[in-house]
């Protein structure tokens, strides 16, 4: 790695630029300095010597800092041609990880279509800035619509934001970029939703139900045992089903979404759901992907269970949360049993059952 001070003559001036090589590439950097070239015949004035030394200082100064750069890789070829690499490419290949989840995998897909909505020829990273991501928050605001060309919801913008958001924080891990430009703009807050949630009685009729797919069964009703999400239940393995003496039954697993490693006590109806023990390496539940079919087994389910509400597989943690919280167990223990990041999640259950409170009390009336 070399980077080289040089002078070309340019019209009746002498321009300075670093000539850099590096790794077999060459680049040349113009400083937008000059040099007063000595005339045909005499020769320069005190002060215009004076004034070349000044510009040679300090194109020497530039140099020095660019050299130290290259040396820190702060500054190198390699980070120059990631900075003109197209951010959608890089965008595609985070959703092509998601495929997995299929519920992650289309939210991912839909903020894809928007971004080429927003902007048709696409951006380099070189590109991406405050005011692009401002642009983007705009045109979701504005523009971006629903497959039955309704606006979109608070709730989804807040997602497809945040999608963006963390593609951006991923591109800055893998130095693409060197901050995160969202991280200046005001993101969307989430809306208050009301959450469908089923009660112990209804899980209890869902148990005693027959469901046209075992294994969906088996699997939604160890979520409503243990609040696991159904991107966990799906990979788990036996190796990760564990008992001790103080213990008792447990899981030692690593969460899909979170990443964190948990230690979750499970209930004895919850390992008795699973059946006996296989190889350390099998899954616990095989064979069974997430897709629209295994929502008509659940709908079907759930409608010869006497049961009409709209519930998702997601939903089966909800009863988890909602019993813990209004059996006494603390919101803080609720929400490590969750592996909730952050406790405000975890609240929303306990507004829940204070609304269920409210009812309730309300149901007690007497004429005075």
């Amino acid at each position: 790695m070399k980077v080289t001070l040089r002078q070309r003559k340019k019209g009746n001036k002498i321009s300075l630029y670093l000539d850099i090589y590096d790794k077999g590439k060459r680049e040349y950097e113009y400083l937008s300095l000059y040099l007063t070239p000595a005339p045909e015949k005499g020769s320069l004035s005190k002060a215009q010597k004076d004034e070349n030394k000044k510009i040679l200082d300090l194109a020497e100064h530039i140099r020095s800092k660019k050299h130290l750069e290259l040396q820190n890789n702060i500054y190198g070829f390699r980070d120059k041609e990631k900075q003109k690499g197209k951010f959608f490419e890089f965008f595609d290949a985070l959703t092509e990880q998601k495929k997995e989840s299929l519920g992650n995998y289309g939210n991912w897909s839909s903020v894809r279509i928007i971004l080429q909505e927003y902007d048709p020829k696409g951006v380099t990273f070189e590109r991406l800035n405050k005011e692009w991501v401002e642009g983007f928050k705009n045109h979701l605001i504005r523009e971006a619509k629903t497959k039955t060309g309704e606006s979109l919801s608070l709730n989804t913008k807040y997602s497809y934001f945040n999608k963006l958001k963390a593609a951006l924080k991923q591109a800055v891990k893998e130095g693409l970029l060197q901050s995160n430009p969202s991280d200046y703009v005001e993101p969307f807050k989430q809306d208050d939703v009301q959450r469908e949630f089923l009660t112990l009685e209804e899980v209890q009729k869902l148990a005693n139900t027959h469901c046209g797919n075992e294994t969906l069964k088996k699997m939604f009703l160890f979520s409503c045992l243990t609040g696991l999400r159904w991107s966990d239940i799906e990979k788990l393995k036996w190796s990760e089903i564990q008992h001790s003496e103080n213990l008792g039954n447990f899981i030692r697993f690593r969460q899909k979404k979170t990443s964190g490693a948990e230690t979750l006590p499970i209930a004895e109806e919850a390992r008795a759901l699973l059946g006996e023990q296989k190889g350390a390496d099998e899954k616990v539940f095989s064979g069974l992907k997430y897709g629209n079919w295994n929502k008509t087994y659940l709908t079907d389910w759930l409608t010869d269970a006497g049961i009409h509400k709209h519930i998702t597989f997601h939903c089966a943690r909800h009863p988890y949360a909602t019993l813990q919280i209004s059996l006494g167990t603390d919101i803080y223990t609720v929400s490590k049993l969750l592996g909730h990041k952050n406790l405000s999640t975890t609240e929303i259950y306990a507004k829940v059952i204070n609304e269920k409170k409210v009812a309730a009390a309300n149901k007690i009336k007497i004429n005075l």
